[in-house]
């Protein structure tokens, strides 16, 4: 992936790519520019903000030039606070990566070899270890930013080779000198959103690969509970289009193909008088499916494009504008778009999760599920129990990704003496997203296995294609459930199945 000034496409960070920093002469000029033109304002004894005066409340306070890089230093010092939880060393080289392209726009006042740093850390593969808590989302992502301006002065922990050790030895491993931050370098490292913007990066990521393992457990439910396919005939959603309704239901119908167990459509019409029991239409769990997941899809294409353009975005302060000779400050460090996209995204999470959970209550319940039994016990005697207890599993993990669907940005607060007194808490919203994503992995897990105990109960034969595949899948690891056993090991092995794609 060749970064320079121009727009970075989204999915490049979905993938572990080798990263070039362009050596173009005319970026590279371009790049030292802006950071001349820096010096030399203040070189004359201009006050710039964060450069030649105190941070925040404390901009009020003038530094000399000569101080300029003593301020940089001090800066990723006192800003070492994080608490809680480290990161990942994917999310934070996906921080680096991320820091790396909104500093390459040229607009931060920056040199070229600071730029070099970012490039070094991330094909030596050295990651900054980073707490998870600690910021509000304004002035940036300071505090766990902090911790990639620190390393690259050779102070902190890195992830290395498998391991966390301290980054000077790690240097000295190398023969890597310490950089020494110039004028406006280390507030230009942790002046932004990297922070927020990479935790979702990494849990949109794994969500849209549950999101597609949903439509094929949506699809199973048709099958198993023998409903009718209607309500996913192109026409009905033609007739709304949004996109993402459209493509759910292209997607759902598709992987019903070859059912002998679906009512094909139209076909209650002749068979409603014939079938006992039978409802001219199903419950909206199953019937308005397309329309629950569609928007969640066309949220999470929002999303996405909303992180591209915050990751392309000059999200710092000041903004050093060198060909128009002017230095603007301003809030583009605010992580608003990046706190709503989370946002957004946790109540869809929690709209997926509700779901699951009423879809498989029809599954086990015996007075809805059409013949599939009390819990879905093979062996009938009545000291057996079948699904019982793991539907409570299932339903207990959708309490606990609804509770997290409050919305963070309405929690800003007010720090640093009133200075930023109206944040972002944008990287609050990301983490609360991705806390979310392995409970809705949970809850498929379960889903699936009661959807594989359906298919002996429906007969194998009469499936899709597509369900016969899953159901292969995980029968290969998980026994029909004939005798009261323990389920939780079961769980964990069809969530490794869906955390690989089996399902998607």
């Amino acid at each position: 992936m060749i970064i320079d000034n121009k727009t970075v496409n989204y999915e490049n960070f979905t993938h572990n790519e080798k990263i070039k920093l362009s050596d173009e002469k005319e970026f590279v000029d371009f790049i030292n520019a802006g950071h001349d033109f820096l010096i030399e304002q203040i070189s004359q004894g201009r006050p710039i903000y964060g450069i030649t005066t105190g941070y925040g409340e404390a901009g009020s306070n003038y530094a000399a030039f000569e101080e300029a890089q003593e301020m940089q230093k001090n800066l990723y010092r006192f800003c070492g606070v994080g608490v809680g939880e480290n990161l990942s060393a994917q999310v934070s080289r996906i921080m680096v990566t991320v820091r790396l392209i909104s500093l390459s726009k040229g607009k931060s006042g920056v040199s070229y070899d600071l730029l070099k740093r970012f490039e070094l850390l991330l094909n030596n593969e050295i990651y900054p270890i980073i707490p998870s808590q600690g910021s509000v989302g304004a002035s940036g992502d300071l505090s766990p930013l902090s911790y990639i301006a620190a390393v690259i002065a050779g102070e902190r922990e890195v992830y290395y080779k498998g391991e966390e050790r301290k980054a000077i030895d790690v240097y000295n491993e190398l023969g890597i000198e310490p950089y020494v931050f110039k004028a406006k370098e280390a507030l230009a490292v942790i002046n932004g959103t990297a922070t927020m913007s990479s935790i979702a990066i990494k849990a949109i990521a794994e969500f849209e690969l549950l999101l597609n393992s949903v439509e094929s457990f949506v699809a199973a439910i048709f099958e198993v509970l023998l409903c009718d396919t209607t309500a996913l005939e192109p026409f009905v959603h033609e007739n709304k289009p949004f996109a993402g309704q459209i493509t759910t239901a292209a997607n759902i119908l598709k992987k019903c193909e070859g059912s002998n167990l679906t009512h094909k459509a139209f076909s209650r019409y002749e068979n409603f008088h014939l079938e006992k029991e039978q409802n001219i239409q199903d419950r909206y769990s199953i019937r308005c499916a397309p329309q629950v997941l569609g928007v969640v899809r066309d949220n999470l294409d929002i999303a996405k494009k909303w992180i591209q353009t915050e990751i392309n975005g000059v999200n710092d302060n000041p903004l050093i504008d060198h060909i128009g000779e002017k230095i603007y400050t301003s809030g583009n460090f605010y992580g608003g778009y990046i706190a709503h996209a989370m946002d957004t995204m946790r109540i869809c999470v929690g709209n997926v999760a509700d779901l699951l959970d009423k879809e498989f209550a029809l599954l086990v319940d015996h007075k809805f599920n059409k013949g599939l039994g009390e819990s879905l016990k093979i062996n009938k005697k009545a000291t057996h129990h079948g699904f019982k207890l793991i539907q409570v599993t299932l339903s207990s993990l959708s309490a606990d990704v609804l509770m997290n669907t409050n919305a963070a940005s309405l929690y800003s607060r007010s720090t640093e003496s009133f200075n930023q007194d109206k944040v972002s808490m944008g990287t609050t919203a990301a983490r609360n997203f991705a806390k979310q994503i392995p409970d809705l992995a949970n809850m498929l897990s379960i889903a699936f296995i009661g959807i594989a105990q359906a298919v002996d109960i429906r007969g194998y034969d009469k499936c899709s294609n597509h369900l016969q595949f899953c159901f292969d899948e995980i029968r290969k690891e998980v026994t029909k459930l004939e005798e009261d056993r323990r389920l939780d090991l079961d769980i964990k092995a069809v969530n490794k199945m869906l955390l690989d794609g089996k399902f998607a």
